[in-house]
């Protein structure tokens, strides 16, 4: 009888360690989804900045500038409705506690493409951030399961929808297979290190730069 009621125990156990295990999971995949739709916008930068392109900087320096004020205020204890909320939901485990950096590193990094590049590099450089680093997040996340110790715990899952993703961007912008493919293989190489948020200034600053030399 005592043998019954102990594997019911231990059974019980077991599944509500695979529900929590379950929730986390989702709670991890909501927040990946709302740190990349986030991410996502930056995309937006090209198309601004060929309409205006100072404008395009100005407002990516300010809004720089106001998230890093705000977020100040909120790691110290001020809350900031609908901005606290937001960068609670889109905070990893490892933001917690901390000042949260990524859209600072992504407002930058667009900044530093437009500052650094002329139009097609630029703009190759900022979807290369925007879609390159996005999708190898969610796929990662979604689909991940082979992760070989030279990726350093990135997957090869998202590390192929980088490369696809910033493969057919660059070719939509440039019309050319050599550009595209240099700046996917860079891209690719670029968000596989470990570099957390600075991946942000890494990926526009040298797909940008090695881009430009086949432009």
């Amino acid at each position: 009888m005592e043998h019954i009621i102990l594997s019911k125990s231990e059974l019980i156990i077991s599944r509500l360690s695979n529900i929590r295990m379950g929730t986390a999971v989702l709670q991890e995949l909501k927040t990946e989804i709302i740190r990349k739709s986030i991410h996502f916008l930056i995309a937006l930068s090209p198309t601004m900045a060929l309409v205006n392109r100072p404008a395009t900087m100005l407002v990516l320096m300010i809004g720089a500038l106001c998230y890093t004020y705000l977020e100040t205020l909120r790691f110290s204890g001020v809350d900031i409705p609908l901005i606290s909320s937001i960068t609670t939901m889109a905070s990893r485990p490892r933001d917690k506690g901390r000042f949260v950096l990524g859209p600072v590193t992504l407002g930058i990094g667009a900044l530093l493409a437009l500052l650094l590049y002329p139009s097609p590099a630029a703009s190759i450089a900022i979807y290369a951030l925007a879609f390159g680093d996005g999708f190898a997040s969610l796929i990662g996340k979604l689909f991940g399961r082979i992760r070989p110790a030279f990726l350093w715990g990135k997957s090869v899952e998202g590390s192929l929808a980088c490369f696809t993703a910033v493969l057919f961007i660059s070719y939509q912008v440039s019309y050319n297979y050599k550009t595209a493919l240099i700046a996917a293989v860079t891209a690719t190489l670029v968000e596989a290190l470990p570099l957390k948020d600075y991946d942000n200034l890494a990926i526009p600053i040298i797909v940008g730069f090695v881009v430009g030399f086949t432009l």
